[in-house]
């Protein structure tokens, strides 16, 4: 290795980890700030090390047994919902990237027309209802299905297959669905992978969808839960007598976002190596 490559490579790691630790200060300051005092929160507008631990807020937010009915309404909306929507995704990509298939100019325009004009909150609201879906779990699911971008990504990863490996299975005897899922699908882990994340991501910080739909209490995601929680915290830190009871509402706030935050923080790990992969490696040779 020459002395310039050498150098490249130094200068490039220290550069890409000075951007990693900026970009981890914000959430060490989080998790700092949700395990320090009171007092330390009052005194110091930045915390990386809280001077004396205490998981007073951690006590106060999980203190509740719905909190944890609440977790389970966002697991099942985020599996049920990331499972579903990457089938209806798949399938759909798969159809619109062959060339053959007849209208797939029309369909793909109406696709990229619905990411500029959508048909907005209220009427979307009125099919929901129609729909009968209000206060249920599919409410947070089937309005969003289909992300279009999503969509955009998986068809132009399909496109770039290539078709001698579709006609080569076809030739040994594979139908459409059996190409799809024998060749296809292995051969897309990786963006399968990302777009399932992005899709994992949206369903767990569900929030808007669930204020409009969800009339029940019972059927609150985690975010909506946490909200609350903050509101009833800060409204308790207005009462001077409840001040010795409840922690800061800061303290509370910060959390809440750690709760909020660390489900996708452990999953991203798993997937992460499907990034940097490359999906068609050995794939074809010759």
């Amino acid at each position: 290795m020459g002395r310039g490559r050498r150098a490249f490579l130094v200068v490039n790691g220290v550069i890409l980890t000075m951007f990693a630790l900026f970009c981890l200060l914000p959430f060490v300051n989080v998790l700092a700030s949700s395990l320090a005092t009171p007092g330390e929160l009052a005194t110091r507008a930045f915390i990386l090390w809280p001077e004396t631990f205490t998981l007073d807020a951690y006590r106060y937010i999980l203190s509740t047994p719905t909190i944890f009915r609440a977790l389970g309404v966002s697991f099942i909306v985020t599996a049920g919902g990331t499972f579903i929507s990457l089938i209806l995704t798949a399938f759909m990509a798969y159809a619109l990237s062959k060339k053959h298939f007849k209208g797939r100019r029309v369909v793909n325009f109406l696709v990229v027309f619905s990411i500029l004009f959508s048909g907005g909150m209220i009427p979307t609201f009125i099919l929901v209802n129609s729909l009968g879906l209000i206060d249920t779990l599919w409410a947070l699911i089937i309005p969003v299905a289909i992300n279009a971008f999503n969509f955009i990504i998986m068809r132009s990863f399909f496109q770039g297959i290539p078709d001698s490996l579709e006609e080569a299975a076809r030739i040994d005897g594979c139908s459409e669905m059996g190409v799809f899922f024998r060749i296809v699908l292995p051969l897309s882990l990786a963006s399968i992978a990302t777009i399932g994340l992005f899709y994992a991501v949206y369903y767990w910080n569900t929030y808007q969808n669930a204020i409009l739909y969800i009339n029940s209490s019972e059927l609150w995601p985690i975010q909506v839960l946490l909200r609350q929680i903050v509101i009833v915290a800060s409204g308790l830190n207005a009462d001077s007598s409840a001040v010795d009871v409840v922690p800061p509402a800061q303290s509370i706030r910060m959390a809440v976002i750690f709760v909020a935050t660390l489900p996708m923080l452990l999953i991203y790990p798993f997937v992460q190596r499907f990034f940097v992969k490359g999906a068609l490696l050995g794939s074809v040779k010759g």
